[in-house]
């Protein structure tokens, strides 16, 4: 009996899965930076609800509070364990999967960022500008350097092949064209005509430095999935991230191009204002077309897959930041064609999102308390 009930009993305990609260440290890996991705993403779209978003927009702002509490906690765990382990932490350089998380770091932060936009502006007033413009330009940095870092260290370190290719590819990649899109939010709020269009600028650089490379891993995955079919159960949400640089790529544009046309005529560059728009705004309908043809692929893999049954990870968190990028897109893409038909798609995405939010969370918050997902796979494959 006593053996029967010692799964549950050591289920009541914080960690109980690890040999000391040192090895959460020691085992904390970026794959949690995730969790912010997807939680900040629901605090954005839950107030562009059409005919409710303004009763759930003090939800959308405890959620953002929540998030900031989330990604500084987090920061403070990954910096403890290169201050602690960091012989350890380096091995992340060398691992094929691992390492491509570090991409959720910036995309988690230019969430808190947009954040500043939607609740803190109307919260704190223009204060928060500077906040968000200075944040930015840090996510800027680190969106260009794992954009090209860690591809590098594809090219040159890790082992890599075609069969064992996931759209976890696309992490470090796609980080440039989240922050393109926030650069897109944040550059109107920015006082000096001049300032906007070089956050303007450097944002349109952002969302070409990530879109091309993502469409061209998109078509390789599509490619590895026809000649060696579905990857293993324990990447299963995997599938969704394909959905990131569609969903982002279409929200990019629209946003790019609605502001483009005022900050462009500001600074001497009116005739090309209106160019910039029909660009954004065709595009942005293109893309959001693709990305609907994904979603119905992924969500027909995901039955596939839930069917069989597979085991909770991190990784379930990439169905939701995915998922919430493209909700966004389609709120935007409605409010610029003025179609109300969007409205409506986006708000049942948003009652998905939300659900699959909850689901994960509640799962993260199990696996977390008994300790049994703090795993870093760099320092197993070194043993």
């Amino acid at each position: 009996m006593t053996a029967d009930l010692k799964p549950v009993l050591d289920g009541l305990k914080p960690l109980s899965r690890l040999d000391s609260p040192r090895e959460m440290i020691r085992q904390f890996t970026p794959n949690w930076f995730a969790a912010t991705m997807g939680t900040g993403i629901l605090a954005l779209a839950l107030p562009q609800v059409p005919g409710v978003g303004a009763s759930l927009h003090p939800v959308g702002e405890a959620l953002w509070y929540f998030n900031i509490a989330l990604f500084t906690l987090f920061a403070g765990l990954y910096t403890a364990r290169w201050t602690m382990f960091g012989h350890e932490a380096r091995r992340i350089f060398g691992h094929n999967t691992v390492s491509m998380f570090i991409g959720t770091i910036p995309m988690g932060l230019a969430t808190i960022i947009n954040g500043f936009l939607a609740f803190g502006l109307p919260r704190f007033g223009a204060g928060v500008i500077p906040i968000a413009e200075t944040l930015w330009w840090i996510d800027v940095a680190m969106s260009l350097a794992c954009g090209v870092a860690i591809p590098y260290l594809m090219f040159t370190r890790h082992e890599h092949s075609l069969d064992g290719m996931t759209a976890v590819w696309l992490l470090p990649v796609v980080a440039a064209e989240v922050a393109g899109a926030s650069g897109g939010l944040l550059a109107p709020h920015l006082a000096d005509a001049h300032h906007q269009f070089v956050v303007l600028a450097t944002s349109y650089v952002l969302w070409a430095y990530s879109v091309p490379v993502a469409f061209g891993i998109l078509a390789i995955l599509i490619l590895r999935m026809a000649l060696h079919k579905l990857p293993h159960e324990s990447m299963a949400a995997s599938i969704w991230l394909a959905l990131g640089p569609i969903g982002t790529g279409a929200l990019g544009m629209l946003v790019l191009g609605s502001n483009a046309p005022a900050i462009l005529a500001a600074n001497g560059l009116g005739q090309i204002g209106a160019v910039a728009q029909g660009i954004g705004t065709i595009a942005g309908l293109l893309l959001w077309g693709f990305g609907l043809w994904w979603l119905a692929l992924a969500t027909l893999i995901t039955i596939r897959y839930w069917r069989a049954g597979i085991p909770f990870n991190l990784g379930w968190w990439g169905y939701t930041f995915p998922l919430g990028v493209s909700t966004v897109a389609t709120f935007k893409l409605g409010t610029t064609l003025q179609l109300g038909f969007f409205g409506i798609v986006g708000t049942v995405l948003t009652v998905a999102l939300a659900a699959m939010w909850l689901l994960v969370g509640a799962k993260t918050v199990a696996g977390g308390w008994r300790g049994n997902l703090f795993v870093s796979p760099c320092i197993a494959q070194a043993n």
